[in-house]
């Protein structure tokens, strides 16, 4: 008898990123520019293979949701997350900050082991 040993990743019931208001907006005004509506399309919130850590944050705008997303409406924009992100990324916080010296996203998340200097690419 071949005994086999099955990992299951717990899938998130819930959303598993969160906007702040100052990350939407910033969000909504660049879709904007860019000719698409916040509600109607949607940002893409993920991660993919690279980076210095393992794995890359990445955000895309898309026209929609595919059948296994996530998806809700947070701040007045069309959050959409891909399952095998939401596993990475459960209980993510994404803000907008801007310095003296830099502007861009933050992302705060909890199961990040090890980040690179950076802040676009973690160890999980």
């Amino acid at each position: 008898m071949i005994s086999e040993l099955i990992t299951i990743t717990k899938a998130p019931t819930k959303m598993p990123v969160q906007l702040t208001e100052r990350a939407a907006e910033q969000i909504a005004k660049v879709m904007l520019e860019e000719g698409m509506n916040a509600i109607d399309n949607g940002v893409r919130v993920g991660v993919k293979g690279g980076g210095c850590s393992g794995l890359q944050y990445n955000m895309e705008f898309v026209d929609g949701p595919n059948e296994m997303d996530f998806g809700e409406e947070q701040h007045g924009v069309n959050v959409i997350v891909d399952p095998f992100s939401a596993a990475h990324l459960e209980g993510t916080i994404v803000d907008y900050i801007e310095t003296l010296l830099d502007a861009g996203f933050k992302f705060e998340n909890p199961h990040a082991v090890r980040t690179c200097g950076c802040g676009s690419s973690f160890s999980p």
